[in-house]
């Protein structure tokens, strides 16, 4: 006797399970398929090329209204399942009752809205069924879309609207797209992708609110106060598996409905596939293993031996256009190294992660043809010892082969192109090789090839090499680290003109060896970017040092120093009352003055920190900075307030220029001090910036060291007015900023620029110094904040703001 077969929901799981079922035994179960959309089996994965216009929904049809009629399927479209009666084996439809003997849940997922306020208001909608898919194509042209959530689903439909004509706009919390595919670079260069097809993407971008007006979506709010206009907002931010009706059924679910390896739920009757499935501890989304499950599926129903085993997964995607591909573990460890391969001129982005000789990650963008070999290597967990040096190059260079980066500079015809800036080839630097050029000074000045951006001057060289023989050696340029052989001039400026704006961007376009930089390189390049770029990039506090990372001094007994700070070295009754009650309250055993005029708790445990700040902070104390690439104090003598020989009032300027500069991050540390009379009580001529005041104004003095080097300052200009002073300090700190080697300090920098060149530039350049001020004020808008107050306030509200974070570099 034929038995009954009720499902649940007619997606790819359960339509490829019956596909395996009507192949084995096609009069096994006399079948009913419930489905809530009013239609079968279609594939989901292809509703992102009907949304861009490239299919219509008829191509991407599996199982049409003939397949369900000449299988004998009841089918029930359009119509939900209220409940389920397992002691009776009925399953209740809206539209009347049916019976079972085996019943199969292939529910799905639903889509996650984020409940934010303003969720429900008109024009919010997910992306997950053809419904969604309509009303997406219907408001295209012209209008403005917001789509939360960076994933696959987001970005499909972010491409698929930009295509019609939407101006759409990506809005992801993470700090770069497809996290859980993709690494970093790789996601930079998909990001980079999107923007040229002119669509807006903000990372790290944290919603706060859909604003609305009688009704309609008007705008995503975000949390740091932007907002979005948009006329359509579509949440593409992830799913859950669908087991509302399995939990009501009785059964048991967790984040899923729970099944063993036969595909069993906790009724023996009961079977689950797909999105709606949990086994082992985990839930499915992609199609591989759904389909799996559906072929496990369809053999027990048949009674036959079957056993779903979870596998890797490899992902390869094409997203946008953009070719993708990832397999394996892919994150960072200890004991784990990366080989990486970046072509920035084509896009292309390799990055293999091996541990113990084995091939354990990969991720790959814009060429992945040779994904699937390296998937074989990740499953097999084959040994990479003998392919080591060449396996980034893939397949075709195993087998005993070498690649030896001369040797292929050697074979490259006269006519590849080297220089891509200038269009010179390597005949044209070969010809002027043979015309007297013997080093790169002299390539350049007769062919501009490296004249320009400067990323082929490795390989400018090589053709020297190959060319010269042993009468060439490439230099060994000081790199700013083992991550690349580029300067850290050289890297500052291709950061300019490249106008590369996150990490991401200078480990891809400046063909960085690792894939994230290390604990020598991140610092530099974090402050490189965040002077350069204020408005586009936010500080990266992984990217700092332990010590700008606790806003507090580490001690060698792994204690803290908390140094509140005292504009110009002035203080009063409240604050030196607060000072002594927090050095009582946390058992502060060492309280100092220090030479910068200020009173510093040595010996803070770092559970005390937030709140020995939290107390400070109350009483209107606020960082000292003490810690910090940035400035640290501002030192000064009474001056003509209260002294006999004072000239001007310099305690009022350094206080002036203290918090004009508070809180601005600079290459090293930056000392001031402002002296009111050429006895110069406040030792300004041994300052980064010193002010010495006379009876005509103010002489300005830059670069001056009291350290391991003791240097006096050397005379910048000056100037009559207390305003004139502050300009030109102002300036000459931007300057720096903007220029310096990074942890080199002020007198090392001027030592290898020049003090003529910042004369010009600084004292003779009027326009120039105005724009230096006011760029400077540009970045102090954003970072002139006090970190303590900040972190004492997270705190307070709950948060973990003093996470030990991994960049443990020395200072």
């Amino acid at each position: 006797m034929t038995q009954k077969l009720v499902i649940i929901g007619a997606g790819m799981a359960s339509g490829r399970m019956l596909e395996h079922l009507f192949d084995a035994a096609p009069d096994a179960y006399d079948v009913t398929l419930f489905n809530e959309e009013p239609r079968g089996n279609y594939n989901r994965i292809m509703l992102s090329p009907v949304l861009s216009g490239e299919k219509t929904f008829a191509e991407i049809v599996t199982h049409d209204a003939g397949w369900y009629a000449q299988h004998n399927v009841t089918c029930r479209f359009g119509e939900p399942v209220i409940a389920i009666d397992r002691s009776a084996k009925v399953v209740m439809g809206a539209n009347g009752p049916v019976s079972y003997d085996k019943l199969v849940f292939g529910t799905g997922s639903s889509p996650f809205i984020i409940p934010l306020p303003g969720h429900d208001l008109e024009g919010v909608i997910a992306y997950r069924d053809l419904e969604d898919t309509e009303r997406m194509m219907a408001m295209c042209a012209g209008n403005r879309v917001v789509i939360i959530g960076g994933g696959l689903l987001g970005l499909e439909a972010a491409a698929g609207m930009a295509a019609r004509g939407a101006d759409v706009t990506v809005v992801h919390i993470m700090g770069h797209l497809m996290e859980r595919q993709l690494d970093e670079a790789a996601g930079y260069l998909l990001k980079k992708s999107l923007e040229e097809k002119g669509i807006t993407v903000c990372l790290g971008a944290n919603s706060k609110e859909i604003l609305g007006k009688n009704g309609q979506v008007k705008a995503l709010l975000l949390d740091d106060g932007t907002e979005l206009p948009c006329d359509l907002l579509v949440m593409a931010v992830g799913i859950r598996p669908n087991v509302k009706l399995a939990q009501e059924a009785g059964l048991i679910v967790g984040r899923g409905i729970h099944v063993d390896d036969q595909l069993v739920t906790s009724d023996t009757d009961v079977l689950a596939v797909g999105e709606c499935v949990e086994h082992g501890g985990a839930v499915f989304g992609l199609v591989a293993p759904l389909y799996d499950q559906a072929k496990v599926a369809a053999q027990t129903l048949l009674g036959q031996e079957a056993a779903f085993v979870q596998k890797s997964i490899s992902t390869k995607l094409k997203v946008t256009g953009c070719d993708l591909f990832s397999a394996g573990d892919f994150a960072s460890g200890e004991g784990r190294e990366d080989v990486v391969f970046r072509d920035p001129a084509r896009g292309i982005y390799k990055r293999l992660v091996i541990q113990e000789n084995k091939l354990i990650g990969a991720v790959m963008y814009g060429d992945t043809a040779d994904g699937n070999w390296f998937f074989s290597l990740i499953k097999d967990g084959a040994d990479i010892t003998d392919m080591r040096e060449t396996l980034i190059f893939g397949p075709a260079y195993q087998g005993g082969a070498t690649v030896d980066p001369l040797s292929a500079v050697a074979a490259l015809p006269l006519d590849a192109e080297i220089c891509g800036c200038n269009g010179i080839c390597k005949g044209t630097i070969v010809d002027a090789i043979a015309g007297g050029a013997t080093d790169l000074a002299a390539v350049r000045a007769m062919t501009k090839a490296s004249a320009s951006c400067g990323t082929c001057t490795g390989l400018v060289e090589q053709v020297m090499q190959v060319t010269l023989g042993d009468g060439f050696q490439i230099p060994a340029a000081a790199s700013v680290c083992g991550c690349t052989d580029l300067t850290h001039e050289d890297v500052r400026r291709l950061i300019k003109a490249k106008e590369l704006k996150s990490q991401p961007a200078v480990w891809q376009e400046l063909g960085w060896n690792t894939p994230n930089g290390c604990h020598i390189c991140r610092p530099a390049v974090n402050f490189y970017l965040l002077a350069d770029w204020p408005l586009d990039y936010r500080d990266d506090p992984q990217s700092r040092f332990v010590n700008e990372r606790k806003h507090a001094n580490i001690q060698k007994d792994g204690t803290f120093s908390v140094v509140p700070r005292m504009w110009g070295g002035i203080t009063n009754a409240q604050e030196l009352r607060a000072i002594a009650d927090a050095a009582e309250k946390y058992n502060v055993p060492t309280v100092k003055v220090t030479g910068g005029q200020r009173i510093d708790l040595l010996g803070v445990k770092s559970e005390d920190l937030p709140h020995i700040w939290a107390d400070l902070n109350a009483a209107g104390l606020v960082s000292g900075h003490a810690y910090s690439k940035g400035l640290r104090t501002v030192k000064t003598c009474v001056g003509s307030d209260h002294c006999r020989f004072g000239t001007q009032d310099s305690t009022g300027l350094g206080i002036k220029l203290e918090k004009a500069l508070w809180g601005s991050w600079t290459p090293h540390k930056v000392k001031l001090a402002v002296s009111g009379c050429p006895r110069n009580c406040a030792e300004a001529t041994c300052k980064d910036v010193g002010i010495v005041c006379v009876d005509s104004g103010y002489k300005v003095g830059v670069a001056g060291a009291a350290g391991m080097d003791l240097k006096e300052t050397l005379p910048l200009a000056d100037v009559p007015s207390e305003q004139e002073a502050m300009d030109l300090s102002i300036a000459f700190i931007q300057l720096y900023r903007e220029n310096a080697k990074y942890l080199d300090r002020p007198y090392k920098w001027v030592a290898k620029v020049g003090l003529d060149w910042v004369r010009e530039r600084v004292v003779d350049d009027l326009d120039n110094r105005r724009a230096l001020v006011e760029r400077f004020e540009v970045s102090q808008s954003i970072y002139r904040k006090d970190p303590w107050a900040e972190h004492a306030t997270q705190k307070a509200q709950g948060y973990a703001p003093l996470a030990d974070l991994t960049l443990e570099a020395a200072e």
